[in-house]
């Protein structure tokens, strides 16, 4: 409620801002913000453990896949090509339903000789697969 203190007419416009409301809107857009602000990040940091070497799984349920520098299949130590990849995975994942295969590609080999072995992997009913690297 705005007072005039002139003796001018009553038809003038009041021409003071009542700020109270805006100050009231403003205080709780801040505490929102502050209050969803943390909630909002999305990094998680964690402090994993230190772990000594495991043992291997065991070797029945285990097949490699071997990627060479010049892009080059090796499957069990015994060469192979793509074509025939997915016969020779299925064939072992009917064998051993628990198959894991293991695939080790040289770091030269681009990174699509390595996607195209996993899709094949997977088009034969694998669905266990290890990367190896080393440590």
């Amino acid at each position: 409620m705005a007072f005039k203190t002139d003796s001018s007419s009553d038809r003038e416009a009041m021409s003071e801002i009542n700020v109270t409301p805006l100050v009231d809107v403003m205080l709780v857009l801040l505490v929102v913000f502050i209050v969803t602000a943390p909630l909002l990040t999305q990094a998680v940091h964690v402090d994993l453990p230190k772990t000594e070497k495991t043992d291997p799984a065991p070797e029945k349920h285990l097949a490699s896949i071997a990627i060479d520098a010049h892009g080059n299949l090796t499957v069990n130590d015994k060469p192979q090509v793509l074509a025939a990849l997915e016969q020779q995975l299925r064939g072992l994942h009917t064998a051993d339903p628990e198959l894991t295969v293991q695939l080790q590609a040289d770091a030269a080999v681009p990174y699509g000789k390595v996607a195209e072995a996993m899709a094949v992997a997977h088009k034969a009913g694998i669905n266990k697969l290890a990367f190896i690297t080393r440590e």
